[in-house]
């Protein structure tokens, strides 16, 4: 497994932006389709986007599609999620998660990742 550690989180106001960043541990992050996962209080964990090992293909849930974007720098071990427009509805803790996988198949369900990340908290006011 890769060790994930995340930062960029904090407080903005709505319409404001944010960028998360996303560094993993090890020599192998090539091999890892990584995703961004968002909980709020009191709700489930759910899928916010999706990138593939070289950073070709992205998948994005629908609530974030056109404000958030999904990105990665294989060199540095690091994966980002820009977001733009931000809600209040966008407020949540917010985690990355890596899984060693061939192709990346539009996956968006937490159990199909087995690394993650400690989480950081994003607080959108209105």
């Amino acid at each position: 497994q890769v060790q994930l550690v995340e930062s960029g989180g904090g407080l903005v106001q709505a319409g404001g932006s944010l960028r998360l960043s996303c560094v993993a541990s090890g020599r192998t992050f090539s091999t890892y389709v990584m995703g961004w996962f968002r909980q709020a209080p009191g709700k489930e964990r759910e899928f916010v986007a999706g990138i593939s090992r070289s950073g070709g293909y992205t998948y994005y849930a629908d609530s974030v599609k056109g404000r958030f974007t999904i990105s990665r720098v294989n060199v540095k071990n690091t994966v980002y999620l820009q977001m733009n427009s931000l809600k209040p509805e966008d407020t949540a803790v917010y985690s990355c998660a890596a899984e060693q996988m061939e192709y990346y198949r539009d996956n968006t369900d937490p159990s199909d990742f087995g690394s993650w990340g400690q989480g950081t908290q994003v607080t959108v006011s209105s």
